[in-house]
């Protein structure tokens, strides 16, 4: 091969190199970029009123006499709106009461038949009888006077009482609609009775759900199956026209213009994300349980994997002979490395859990064995390979010397290799750390407490990768939590970066310690 041909063919393997050194770093930047930006926001965002309400009644965490002087603000911004519901209300109520004010003096005196079947229906209606009620009642009073349609004296009042029960239905259907998303975006209304379900005790927790919500307030969105050419096609209506001419119209203005007055947004770093427990599901809270639990699952695996690991690798460099069954050995921890994880997951079921039956059900202590068999063949791998690149030279010295062989290897061998066996424990633990499939038939749970460590031998626990899996794809309101979904998957992806970075600067420092 010439001068000038080997030229080439080193700038092409130097710029394939380099190419594929960008490719990398460009899929990195595409994939991490989006979870760094998604994931700081559960920790840094614009939380509202009802934030640090929940903070200080569901973790007592801020000051009760800050939050009531703010509320005292809120709910001066809060109450036109709450005075226009009531009067449009109040004059849906008054119209139709009218209406059976007319229907009494109608019938008052009338003896016959029908007066009498009118006068016990009304008299059935309540004092305090709400819309329902009166729509109900008028319209058992039409039925009975439909009877007597043929009588001319009677239609005028019958048109009158259907057309009155059907625009109050209409806009008492409007006006609950209307009050869901307000619940929506504030909590509770006045005269509500309290939810059970923590979710509908608060209204909006971050400033951009506030504005989602303030959204779904303005608008109503449906679907127009016209044209049987498109299929479904969303259409966005602007819900103000439902209340045009009515006390309610000024309320879709007002909350454009006085939405941060009524939410009071202000911007939080939210550092306690990592240390509290989650409430409803992770509506609100933290992702302490699932932190500590992938913490016991990740401690628990490497301290079964590093001594097997490290004591198997000395054994196969060191003390095995060179022969087939060796061999073998080798060829079994290599195809080990590359079984699916699923496999080891359904394992650890059937061997820790249903035949030498380590706890009565799922455990963290399961799961950590189950995540050791699992790194168990790299760890092997990545401390034999640090072992035979120890130069021979080390072991002759030490044995030269008069050292016995298990002195060698403690003295010599193992501090000479213990920067290639780090990289591979802490490779390892960050592979512990993000496995799911392993822990979903052994070790996690979908919602728990943080555990005790000396719980951890029979319980079960969250753990940030199942959680993850399961928040983004199983959560009835996977939507609403996107920024907890980011939150963990930010948190995880820093969690073993950090563990990369420390044993890179461990290593340095080791490496650095035995050149002297």
């Amino acid at each position: 091969m010439g001068m000038h041909t080997r030229k080439i063919f080193d700038r092409s393997f130097s710029a394939a190199g380099i190419f594929a050194i960008l490719l990398m770093a460009l899929a990195l930047v595409v994939i991490l970029a989006p979870i760094i930006y998604r994931g700081v926001q559960a920790y840094v965002f614009r939380a509202t009123y009802e934030h640090r309400r929940v903070m200080l009644e569901q973790f007592q965490q801020g000051s009760k006499t800050r939050l009531q002087a703010e509320w005292r603000q809120i709910d001066a911004a809060r109450q036109p709106i709450f005075a226009m519901l009531t009067e449009f209300e109040v004059d849906l109520r008054d119209d139709l009461v009218a209406l059976v004010g007319e229907v009494e003096v109608r019938f008052g005196d009338d003896d016959s038949r029908l007066g009498r079947s009118i006068r016990r229906r009304l008299g059935r209606l309540p004092e305090d009888s709400n819309l329902g009620q009166l729509v109900d009642g008028l319209t058992r009073i039409k039925q009975t006077l439909s009877e007597q349609l043929n009588a001319a004296d009677y239609r005028d009042l019958t048109g009158r009482i259907e057309a009155a029960a059907l625009e109050v239905q209409e806009a008492n259907e409007s006006l609950a609609d209307l009050k869901v998303v307000l619940r929506e975006l504030m909590g509770p209304l006045p005269g509500d009775v309290q939810p059970e379900l923590l979710r509908n005790q608060y209204g909006r927790t971050r400033w951009d759900q506030a504005q989602e919500s303030l959204d779904h307030i303005l608008h109503r969105y449906e679907w127009d199956y016209s044209n049987p050419e498109q299929g479904g096609v969303r259409v966005q209506m602007k819900r103000v026209e439902e209340f045009a001419g009515t006390e309610i119209e000024p309320l879709f203005e007002y909350l454009e213009d006085n939405l941060e007055a009524v939410m009071n947004p202000r911007l939080t770093f939210y550092w306690r994300f990592l240390v509290n427990t989650s409430r409803d599901s992770h509506f609100f809270g933290g992702i302490w349980p699932e932190l500590l639990g992938t913490f016991y699952l990740t401690v628990g695996a490497m301290l079964f994997a590093i001594p097997m690991g490290v004591i198997a690798a000395i054994y196969l460099c060191e003390y095995a002979k060179p022969t087939r069954t060796i061999s073998l050995l080798r060829s079994c921890i290599s195809t080990l490395a590359g079984v699916p994880s699923i496999v080891f997951g359904l394992f650890g079921l059937a061997f820790f859990l249903n035949t030498i039956q380590v706890s009565d059900s799922k455990s963290v202590l399961a799961g950590s064995l189950t995540l050791a068999l699992m790194i168990l063949p790299t760890v092997i791998r990545a401390s034999e390979e640090a072992i035979l690149a120890v130069p021979f030279a080390y072991k002759e010295a030490a044995l030269g010397l008069g050292a016995g062989r298990w002195h060698t290897v403690l003295t010599v061998i193992l501090p000479a290799a213990l920067p290639g066996i780090l990289t591979g424990i802490v490779i390892s633990m960050g592979r512990a750390a993000g496995e799911t499939a392993p822990i979903i038939f052994t070790a996690a749970v979908s919602v728990g407490q943080p555990l005790k460590w000396f719980q951890t031998f029979n319980n079960p626990t969250p753990a940030l990768p199942w959680n993850i899996y399961n928040l983004a794809t199983e959560h009835e309101a996977v939507d609403e939590i996107r920024h907890v979904q980011f939150g963990m998957v930010f948190t995880l992806v820093a969690l073993v970066l950090l563990l990369n970075v420390a044993a890179i600067v461990m290593r340095a420092k080791i490496s650095k310690k035995l050149r002297g």
